[in-house]
């Protein structure tokens, strides 16, 4: 027990000294770790809040360690800052990147890039403390007040408050929750897509013994008898075991929003494995099957989406429409995940490249925000592939660079040049559309 002190709170329990700074990125994911690099390098003191342990989000918390795609038709269309830290990762690792100059057909995720994991999150903090990024872990907003000149955020962690005020917030949590609290609309769809847990696990035998049909046969008794959930397992069960795991299972209403919203998410998915690992280990032959590896949470592809200025559809996305203000290229096949009927990539026609507006960045009505990432303002198709990792470097990136000019001009994202933005982008190794 702390000692306590004045209005009952506990030692353990203090506001700690207010902070400033130009821009307050929220959320160190795949977005929010470009957008925090490239505003620090392009000058302005910046502060990175995560909620969990390590950076990374989705691609090393949510253990979906192959970005892309950074490559389409033959040519790169995104780069930047997030290249450079997968690239950098691989090469320390004595990785392999893809030949991207082959076609991948429908095989899309040929073209993703296998990264180390522990390694990523190390070069990423390497590259944003050398950037001069001040990082807070195990810290997210809780309120947020508009001032005459940007915001105050008030914040939680472990147990510690502290308001932090900024000219800028960019907003890569992935749920749109900092534009939420400052007060912007959010967008949900009906059906929301399933998230999935990535787990290891080993058979320890030779799976060649095994009867596919045979196998089969045993796990479709096995959800009949309220055993297993059908979505425990949606590839055939060998395959599975041949692939050790992986990304078989989906989880119903995956959402990781809120606290409770990512317990309960999490709490599914580690159960899902746990029934699995029961079930092989009673099969004849399986009894050593063990689970080796577990992802710290579960992999979330769909919460909220902020209403921008500009909102993305799936036709525009599908057709590689470009604006005079789009800021970077996407390219992904629409990737729309159903529970019940699983997923079918609708790729792009050959040559299409999709590009992002700075005005999807910008919540509709907003100053000194911006979002990033899959929160950013789109339709739930065009989103469902514009939420992939090398995309979301790229926006935070944009985002990152438009927060950075605002702040040292003294105005909002929206009056800043889009050529000033553009050319800034480019001098840290970006590719801006034309």
């Amino acid at each position: 027990m702390g000692n306590r002190t004045e209005r009952g709170k506990t030692a353990e329990q203090v506001e700690l000294p207010p902070m400033a700074c130009d821009v307050l990125v929220v959320g160190g994911g795949s977005s929010g770790i470009c957008a925090a690099l490239q505003s620090a390098r392009a000058g302005a003191a910046t502060v990175l809040i995560e909620s969990a342990h390590q950076v990374g989000g989705t691609m090393t918390t949510g253990g979906v360690n192959f970005p892309g795609l950074f490559h389409a038709w033959g040519r790169q269309v995104i780069a930047g800052v997030g290249w450079e830290l997968v690239t950098k990762a691989v090469a320390l690792d004595d990785g392999r990147l893809p030949d991207f100059t082959r076609p991948t057909g429908r095989c899309h995720y040929n073209h993703q890039i296998l990264i180390n994991i522990p390694l990523f999150v190390a070069l990423a903090e390497e590259a944003l403390v050398g950037a001069g990024v001040t990082l807070h872990y195990h810290a997210a907003p809780v309120r947020i007040k508009a001032l005459s000149k940007g915001w105050r955020v008030h914040t939680a962690a472990a147990g510690n408050l502290r308001a932090i005020t900024c000219r800028q917030i960019v907003d890569c949590t992935g749920n749109g929750s900092a534009a939420a609290l400052a007060g912007f609309e959010r967008l949900q769809a009906r059906a929301r897509q399933p998230g999935t847990f990535i787990y290891r696990i080993n058979p320890n035998t030779d799976l060649s013994k095994f009867d596919a049909d045979e196998l089969q046969a045993r796990y479709d008794a096995a959800v009949k008898e309220g055993v297993l959930q059908r979505n425990d397992c949606r590839w055939s069960l060998l395959n599975y075991l041949q692939r050790g795991g992986d990304t078989a299972n989906y989880v119903e209403n995956a959402d990781n929003s809120t606290a409770e919203a990512r317990t309960r998410t999490n709490l599914r998915g580690r159960a899902a494995a746990l029934r699995m690992l029961r079930f092989l280990r009673s099969i004849p032959g399986l009894e050593n099957t063990r689970l080796e590896s577990m992802s710290p949470e579960v992999g979330v592809r769909e919460t909220y989406r902020v209403r921008g200025e500009y909102l993305i559809t799936h036709r525009d996305y599908t057709s590689g429409k470009r604006w005079k203000d789009s800021v970077c290229h996407a390219f992904y096949p629409i990737d729309l995940h159903r529970q019940a009927t699983g997923v079918q990539p609708a790729h792009l026609e050959e040559g299409v490249v999709a590009t992002v507006p700075l005005r999807a960045l910008l919540p509709k009505g907003s100053r000194n925000l911006l979002v990033a990432g899959r929160c950013i303002s789109s339709d739930q198709r065009a989103n469902s592939a514009l939420r992939v990792q090398a995309t979301c470097m790229a926006t935070g990136q944009a985002a990152g660079a438009a927060a950075a000019l605002a702040a040292q001009h003294g105005i909002s994202p929206a009056e800043v040049l889009v050529e000033e933005v553009k050319a800034l982008l480019m001098s840290h190794g970006a590719i801006v559309p034309g």
